[in-house]
């Protein structure tokens, strides 16, 4: 899911990343005139290039009241308080599943849109987890969940998650401090689904996350990449997007999703029950699968796109990049996490309690 980048790109690096992938495009000199449409769009922090929206507007007249959260439990907050009406939303996998099954969300005419077509198909049908009919959800961004590790001080290639547990690099370990990540890990490893409701396999997973916590240096989020990046940690789990980052800054890191299988996100865009004027957000909707637009929007997050007019774009060394684009072999083990139902979180939550205050 999105996370906030904690440091900026040298001009020059960029500029290396980006030959190929197509210019970004600038906002129209002439500006259409004002239709007096509106639409309230909610997001991201940090999740969509300013230029985009000031373009959208430029073009068709209509204005684009634009909101960010940090998190997705920000976003359902803010939503469900009902202070702002809200046209579109995106947000993360399983939060877009919880507004779906609570009838937040009216379905978008995907046909009628004709840039939707460059959303690859794998990435509707991985929607399927949360989104069943393919009638609410649009994917925007997505990733994996891996290991970054420095080259210079493993033995060998890491392929598994039982580096993180077998006790050979005790001290040197950065865990996510994220509850479903976490646990996600460890259900991976055990052989069950990250999606399990069984209470005994959820135990088991916590028991051995009882066991690995000596050999944890620390759970962290966006720091965790830095941390390999600095030296102070041989290995961390990450989104695929910081695991790009940090090979940047040091190329001794690689990024690997272990063989036992992860997590794939994708981050989605709903149109809620609110919005009237569904003409101009689907109109928003298919602006932002349009080639030009969808590149815009990669190189200011550069996290992976499931838009194909971007990718065919793109250099080779970002087409080879896994934290870009990961393998078919790779995702292939891979769930989209989904909303569990309340008993099953409830127990996450005091599990994970415990081991935090252990």
């Amino acid at each position: 899911m999105k996370k906030l980048l904690s440091v900026l790109l040298p001009v020059s690096m960029i500029i290396t990343l980006i030959t190929g992938c197509g210019g970004q495009a600038s906002v129209t000199e002439q500006e259409a005139p004002r239709t007096g449409e509106v639409l309230t769009v909610f997001n991201y922090s940090e999740y969509m290039d300013p230029d985009m929206i000031e373009q959208f507007t430029a073009e068709t007249g209509i204005e684009v009241k634009y909101e960010e959260a940090t998190t997705a439990e920000e976003l359902y907050t803010k939503y469900k308080s009902g202070g702002i009406s809200y046209d579109l939303i995106c947000t993360s996998d399983y939060m877009c599943k919880r507004l779906i099954d609570e009838g937040e969300a009216q379905p978008v005419d995907f046909g009628s849109m004709k840039n939707s077509a460059n959303i690859n198909q794998k990435f509707w049908d991985f929607n399927k987890a949360i989104d069943p009919s393919g009638t609410y959800a649009l994917p925007y961004f997505w990733g994996t969940i891996g290991i970054l590790y420095d080259t210079t001080k493993v033995s060998g290639e890491i392929d598994s998650w039982d580096v993180l547990f077998n006790g050979d690099y005790s001290g040197e370990i950065i865990m996510q401090d994220s509850m479903r990540d976490t646990f996600m890990i460890t259900l991976k490893y055990l052989g069950y689904s990250l999606n399990t409701t069984d209470e005994a396999q959820i135990r088991e997973a916590a028991d051995l996350l009882k066991q690995q916590k000596p050999d944890v240096e620390a759970y962290l989020v966006d720091e965790a990449r830095d941390e390999v990046v600095a030296g102070n940690a041989t290995m961390a789990v990450v989104y695929s997007g910081e695991a790009f980052l940090g090979h940047l800054y040091n190329p001794d890191l690689k990024y690997v999703v272990p063989k036992e299988g992860s997590n794939v996100w994708i981050d989605s865009w709903l149109m809620t029950k609110n919005c009237t004027n569904t003409d101009a957000a689907q109109q928003f909707l298919d602006y932002l699968c349009r080639p030009d637009v969808a590149t815009a929007n990669f190189e200011f997050i550069y996290y992976s796109t499931p838009n194909d007019a971007v990718i065919k774009n793109m250099d080779d060394e970002l087409k080879n990049d896994p934290a870009i684009i990961p393998s078919d072999e790779s995702v292939a083990g891979c769930e989209v996490c989904t909303q569990v139902d309340t008993a099953t979180t409830e127990l996450y939550n005091e599990l994970w309690k415990e081991l935090k205050a252990q």
